[in-house]
């Protein structure tokens, strides 16, 4: 099975911080499957490191707004970088993803609540919604045993 994986959890060091890491998990998961790394923020064509990012609150009219703590409107480039990781899930057939969690971009269940003090709400990352939409199976790398069950 081809499987979408954030870059950052494969060692890349593409997240906002300029970190990356490893998780078990998906060491021993590589041995099954093909992992394909994609890291939509970068692929939005956002720098790393970057300043951290939030999604705001929703007010049902203006739809998704994603900003960084000093305030710039990132939202275009992390609606370019979901775009770009449905289109690798197309191309590779994936039917999951397993994607890093709180990120505004790949979080999925809890994200980041828009107010940059570390709060959290319910809530989905940009391209985590996209490629829901598209009918991906979604995991993070929290829930260990589900990917022990790939």
């Amino acid at each position: 099975m081809n499987i979408l994986v954030s870059a950052c959890l494969l060692g890349i060091s593409c997240r906002y911080d300029g970190r990356g890491g490893t998780c078990e998990e998906l060491q021993r998961l590589a041995e099954r499957h093909h992992l394909i790394p994609v890291c939509p923020e970068c692929y939005g064509g956002l720098p790393t490191p970057r300043p951290p990012a939030e999604i705001l609150p929703e007010d049902g009219e203006s739809g998704i707004r994603v900003v960084t703590r000093d305030g710039a409107d990132v939202t275009a480039q992390y609606i370019k970088g979901g775009q770009a990781a449905v289109e690798l899930a197309a191309f590779f057939h994936c039917t999951v993803a397993i994607l890093k969690s709180r990120s505004p971009a790949c979080g999925h269940g809890r994200i980041h609540d828009g107010g940059f003090a570390g709060g959290m709400r319910d809530g989905d990352g940009v391209a985590a919604r996209m490629l829901i939409e598209r009918g991906l199976r979604i995991l993070n790398e929290t829930q260990t045993e589900e990917i022990r069950r790939l």
